[in-house]
């Protein structure tokens, strides 16, 4: 395929399906000790930091478990993965941080695909979401 540089850049995150974000913070913050990097209830969702890595555990009162890869262009990344032999599931949507695609293999599996083009979460001293910071 002659790409210039591979599609998937990192793990950004693992998405964590949970009930309640109360309730998956206490287990992941106060009882699996991973501080609380950001939370924000109008997406029902909150990112817990891993220590030795920039990959987010992100709690989700939403959506289901599963990896959510980093990528410069989820729309151009979306694209390359459907003329690679894989299929579109979820056509590009606007998040605070940038845009989503969902994508799969031509096995079955699920790629996340965020790019953080429009930035990154800032937050007040109690990890709640107050804007988007311009990523460099």
């Amino acid at each position: 395929m002659g790409l210039s540089e591979p599609v998937l850049r990192a793990v950004d995150a693992v998405m964590v399906s949970v009930p309640d974000l109360d309730a998956g913070i206490a287990f992941y913050r106060d009882r699996l000790g991973h501080r609380l990097r950001w939370r924000n209830d109008d997406l029902g969702q909150a990112a817990l930091e891993c220590p030795d890595s920039a990959t987010e555990i992100v709690l989700s009162t939403t959506q289901r478990a599963e990896p959510n890869w980093l990528v410069r262009d989820a729309s151009q990344a979306a694209e390359i993965v459907e003329r690679a032999g894989g299929r579109l599931l979820q056509p590009l949507i606007d998040i605070p941080v940038g845009k989503v695609a969902i994508v799969e293999d031509p096995f079955g599996n699920r790629l996340v695909l965020v790019d953080l083009s429009k930035g990154v979460y800032q937050t007040d001293a109690d990890g709640t979401v107050i804007g988007v910071a311009r990523g460099e």
